[in-house]
């Protein structure tokens, strides 16, 4: 069973959010699990900037390779 849990949604994809899943995918991968989802109910968050779900709890930042450090920095 995974450590963490991070969701991604699909409609975020146009941020770049797409990049960031194969960055965890070829950079992390231990203990996450990674899932995109058509919706993840945070409709004005994903209207705006790049954003996860991690074990639940919204991340955001202003551009993908911020994201992925946030995420980075929660799981490590």
């Amino acid at each position: 069973m995974a450590d963490y849990k991070i969701q991604f949604c699909e409609n975020n994809f146009s941020f770049g959010t797409d990049k960031i899943i194969e960055m965890l995918e070829n950079e992390i991968d231990n203990n996450i699990e990674i899932k995109v989802v058509s919706c993840l109910g945070f409709c004005d968050d994903c209207s705006t900037s790049p954003f996860a779900l991690i074990n639940g709890e919204i991340v955001q930042a202003d551009t993908p390779e911020e994201l992925f450090e946030e995420i980075k920095s929660y799981i490590l």
